[in-house]
């Protein structure tokens, strides 16, 4: 009985200890994806950028699809706010290099092998 009632429950992954800043960080590509060519700054394609930075992570399907989702999360947030590139806007920019830069060279430091 215990052992039917075992195969029974959907075994789920674990998520890695960075996944919630994995997460934010797609997020923040999807926020830059929107921002800099509404600002008219910077030439990275941050859609390439996060695909590429998901692929390497190699996520379960279940994973893949929660850093897609806080990635189009990103850009929605910011291109129901921003119509054109304003003060704000620059702000915001800033903002989020800065806390993606930190985010990267932090999941760097501590998980990379």
């Amino acid at each position: 009985m215990l052992l039917a009632l075992l195969l029974a429950t959907p075994v789920f992954a674990i998520d890695p200890l960075y996944q919630r800043q994995m997460e934010r960080l797609t997020e923040i590509m999807g926020s830059l994806y929107f921002l800099e060519p509404l600002c008219g700054t910077g030439t990275e394609d941050w859609r390439q950028q996060a695909a590429e930075l998901i692929d390497l992570d190699e996520p379960d399907e279940d994973r893949r699809q929660r850093l897609a989702g806080a990635f189009n999360t990103g850009y929605t947030a910011f291109s129901r706010l921003h119509r054109q590139c304003t003060p704000s806007s620059r702000e915001a920019l800033t903002r989020l290099l800065s806390e993606a830069q930190k985010l990267a060279r932090d999941i760097h430091t501590r998980f990379a092998e």
